[in-house]
């Protein structure tokens, strides 16, 4: 037996001033600096790093069509995502006030 689930669309985004240059902004954002995270390793990539370089540009591009044709289709990365990198920073903050402590 087969059970298909499908969720609901996402509701359109809400519209306000300046929107559609800050989604630009934060479409073009994420793929750049994984292009200069890239770019900052010691170690020689060869191959890899043309390859990932162009494959965050070919997202950019992408992302930059939806954040300006489609604003009301597109949900900010630089939110999401920052978030996420805000609680690791605080929990090895937190780890290491804890070392300290303890030593």
């Amino acid at each position: 037996m087969w059970l298909l689930l499908t969720r609901e669309p996402r509701p359109d985004a809400r519209d306000w001033p300046g929107r559609r240059l800050l989604a630009a902004v934060d479409a073009v954002a994420l793929p750049f600096v994984w292009v200069v995270l890239l770019r900052q390793l010691s170690q020689p990539v060869e191959l890899v790093e043309p390859f990932v370089a162009s494959l965050a540009i070919l997202i950019g591009f992408g992302r930059l069509r939806r954040a300006v044709w489609m604003n009301h289709r597109y949900w900010f990365t630089t939110w999401r995502w920052g978030k996420v990198a805000a609680a690791m920073v605080l929990a090895g903050t937190l780890f290491r006030a804890m070392l300290v402590s303890f030593a």
